[in-house]
């Protein structure tokens, strides 16, 4: 009796481990797959949510950061210091935006942090200023001792008065903050900033197409676009860990532009559900190149 209930037992298990054999690979695979369910929101400043309509996300195996990282490699980076050197100014002023890291001659940010030495020492600020302050000589303005034909005749006065009107100038507009508002009027043929956001504009987009590329070669697991509701799936993944991120568009909503770079995590046979918003959005592309330059 012992015996036949083995050998019953033993046929049971062959049927078994018989029947799991002949299961189709792909319904193994579904079986132990997972899903990503997402709802992407943005918020303009002051309103409320409204849902990312019709815009394409990526499942990835690495993030869009790390994957645009590893696109920099891929070409040089452009570099401010060297696009510095191609200027036609004075070494002083190329000296002067290397130790600022910044190409902008204009605004109020850029008069404000001008120092009296700047100003002064530097040939370009220095005519830009006296032009802007042109009307105000005679009141209260430095009046200048030296004259050119000292120079060569009697160097040493000419030197020394120099110095004293340069040092009087340089008192003056630290007693008069007011007079280096709008002397950026006089700089605008000269401002490099419109030539070097083109270049930095090209160049983010290059990146952006060489990181495109990368992600598609080598990252990519699924894609998908969200409905009018903003809702988006990605459905029969293996168990892992991801990134739900986006290429070449925003997520746009009055003032506010974003987009994503989120990690989730696929286990198996189960549902990872995530909700994308302003909280939780990726910093801007800009951000790899410093607006401010």
């Amino acid at each position: 009796m012992t015996t036949m209930k083995t050998k019953s037992s033993i046929r049971a298990m062959t049927l078994i481990l018989g029947f799991l054999t002949i299961l189709p690979p792909a319904r193994l695979a579904a079986q132990s797959a997972g899903r990503v369910e997402f709802l992407a929101l943005v918020a303009p400043t002051g309103g409320q949510p409204e849902p990312v309509r019709q815009l394409t996300f990526y499942l990835l195996r690495k993030s869009v950061e790390d994957i645009r990282k590893e696109a920099l490699q891929q070409g040089p980076p452009l570099e401010l210091e060297k696009f510095v050197d191609t200027l036609d100014v004075s070494p002083e002023l190329k000296a002067w935006m290397k130790k600022h890291q910044s190409v902008r001659l204009s605004g109020e940010d850029f008069t404000k942090g001008l120092a009296p030495a700047d100003i002064v020492d530097i040939p370009e600020f220095f005519k830009a200023y006296m032009t802007h302050n042109e009307a105000y000589r005679g009141a209260g303005f430095p009046e200048p001792k030296f004259k050119e034909k000292d120079r060569v005749s009697n160097p040493e006065k000419y030197k020394d008065q120099k110095e004293e009107y340069e040092a009087a100038i340089r008192k003056y507009i630290a007693g008069a903050p007011g007079s280096v508002q709008g002397m950026d009027l006089e700089l605008v043929d000269l401002n490099p900033y419109p030539k070097w956001k083109s270049l930095e504009g090209k160049e983010g987009q290059l990146l952006e197409t060489r990181a495109f590329t990368l992600a598609e070669q080598r990252y990519l697991v699924a894609r998908t676009s969200t409905d009018l509701d903003g809702h988006g799936s990605f459905s029969n993944v293996a168990p892992g860990h991801y990134w739900i991120g986006m290429f070449g568009a925003e997520a746009i909503s009055g003032d506010i532009h974003l987009h994503w770079d989120f990690p989730v995590t696929v286990r198996q046979g189960e549902t990872a559900s995530v909700e994308l918003s302003n909280v939780n959005a990726a910093r801007s592309n800009t951000t790899a190149f410093n607006s401010n330059n």
